[in-house]
């Protein structure tokens, strides 16, 4: 207890004028980067990477916390206004905020997305604080078995959610499940599906399939619409008029969504944040999966449902503390962004591990501080500063509007990769989803198949290796048996609760 009050106490050298100053610089660069299409938080740290020599570890660390914080907020911005997420975590806020921009509730939809993202922040950073030993023993728990039917459980849920298309979801899934084969297997160093080709030895980049699936897709799918003048200047005199207040959330919506809803969803991201390589799309989309199974109104998902965007966002952005804990206490990265701020702890001379609780207080309190921080007040202080500027997005003329998304998304493709090749491959993905959407094919099932598929895939032959290729190791692991157990209530659930729009 005394190492935890420590880290407690070392959160006040948060507010020194110097260290303050690099967590609001921090918020910012993360809020442009979260979201702009392919301009990620992992990027903005990367690139601040060499800057961070210059700096006290203090700074350095406290920086990189408010840009993690941020990038995952901000990829609802972007999701919500113009249907093109800013990060792979905000895609299920785009499902669901976006329905909400076109009934000209945009404001309503950006505070519950900053509401969820402030109140997940916040939980998952004190969570962060309070149970870092004791998580990071639980983690350790869930074995090889059990991560298989976790990512299983995720894929299945979020297929089963698109209710009334079940059959063009799975196929979609499996297509992304197949493309993330591509590249060098999972388990031996020999290239496969490259059909001869080196550029595709090194695989298919997450980034490229983003920005083709959502923002060149989107594009071509906008190109086919007229742009109405009238209903452009519509949006512009409504955003001229939004006052401030329209992006709080009423008491009736408060109501309706529920305190349990962001207590469980924060407590989902968290776990899931735990487990290394999860990250906040897992998160999201498993939240998101049970706040429908849970809701009164299961309708109304993909429909627009406030409740939705709550859990989501409430998971990804709790996602952040509990990400730190493989980071700090085994030198396990929960996810790529910490996978970078690894490299800051490391470049700073700090060795992962419980010892950095005895030690190094000084410098693990402030970064749990930015990130608590920047959840509770510099969310909403933004929200309040810019969000007549976010709403105010979908009133610009459609040609100029999406022919810069299109140039930075494909700027985006190739400064996430630094290969030409990957950023071709964004349009390639681009004409290929846009196929998809005019077959009625989901493309977010094709997103999740390939950035689970891998996991699916590796944990299924390491257990089946582990078992000497007996299957029913999946059912003779407790932790397995959970989630094969959860996925088969989920899908009970999902299937008997009125359809909605899937």
């Amino acid at each position: 207890m005394s190492n935890l009050a420590d880290v407690a106490l070392a959160t006040t050298e948060l507010f020194r004028p110097a260290v303050f100053g690099f967590m609001v610089l921090g918020f910012l660069i993360g809020t442009v980067f979260g979201a702009v299409p392919g301009l990620t938080a992992v990027l903005a740290i990367a690139l601040l990477l060499p800057f961070t020599y210059s700096l006290d570890p203090v700074s350095a660390l406290v920086m990189c916390s408010s840009i993690f914080m941020a990038g995952m907020y901000a990829g609802s911005i972007t999701a919500t206004t113009v249907n093109i997420p800013g990060a792979p975590s905000s895609v299920m806020t785009a499902i669901e905020g976006h329905r909400l921009m076109q009934r000209g509730e945009g404001a309503s939809a950006l505070g519950h997305a900053a509401l969820g993202s402030m109140i997940g922040g916040a939980l998952g950073a004190v969570l962060l604080l309070v149970s870092m030993p004791l998580t990071a023993e639980l983690a350790l728990l869930i074995r090889t078995p059990g991560k298989f039917s976790l990512i299983l459980f995720a894929i299945v849920v979020i297929v089963v959610a698109q209710r009334g298309n079940v059959a063009k979801a799975a196929v979609a899934a499996i297509l992304g499940m197949m493309i993330a084969t591509i590249g060098v297997d999972v388990m031996q160093p020999l290239p496969r599906f490259t059909f001869g080709t080196e550029t595709l030895v090194e695989g298919i980049d997450l980034m490229p399939l983003i920005i083709g699936t959502f923002a060149i897709s989107e594009v071509m799918v906008q190109a086919q619409a007229r742009d109405d003048p009238a209903a452009a200047a519509s949006a512009t005199d409504a955003a001229r008029g939004l006052r401030r207040r329209a992006f709080v959330p009423t008491r009736a919506e408060l109501r309706e969504i529920g305190p349990l809803t962001y207590v469980k969803s924060a407590l989902i991201g968290y776990g899931v944040g735990v487990l290394p390589g999860a990250g906040g799309s897992m998160a999201a989309f498993v939240s998101y999966a049970e706040a429908m199974r849970r809701s009164r109104r299961p309708g109304a998902f993909g429909n627009g449902s406030r409740e939705g965007i709550a859990a989501a966002e409430t998971a990804n952005n709790a996602m952040c503390g509990g990400a730190f804990v493989p980071m700090l206490m085994f030198g396990i990265p929960g996810d790529p962004t910490t996978a970078v701020v690894l490299g800051v702890l490391v470049i700073n001379g700090l060795q992962p591990g419980p010892q950095l609780l005895e030690g190094q207080a000084e410098l693990i309190g402030p970064m749990i501080g930015a990130l608590f921080f920047s959840a509770l007040v510099l969310i909403p202080l933004a929200l309040f500063l810019f969000g007549p500027l976010f709403v105010r997005i979908v009133s610009i003329s459609r040609p100029p509007l999406y022919t810069a998304i299109a140039v930075i998304a494909l700027v985006g493709a190739f400064v996430a990769t630094f290969s030409v090749f990957q950023m071709a491959l964004a349009l390639v993905f681009g004409i290929l989803a846009y196929a998809l959407r005019l077959a009625g094919y989901p493309t977010v099932t094709l997103l999740l198949g390939f950035i689970l598929g891998p996991g699916l895939e590796e944990y299924l032959r390491r257990s089946l290796t582990l078992s000497k290729g007996d299957p029913t190791i999946f059912l003779t692991s407790p932790d397995s048996v959970v989630f094969l157990v959860l996925t088969v209530g989920f899908v009970v659930m999902l299937r008997r609760a009125p359809s909605g729009a899937g």
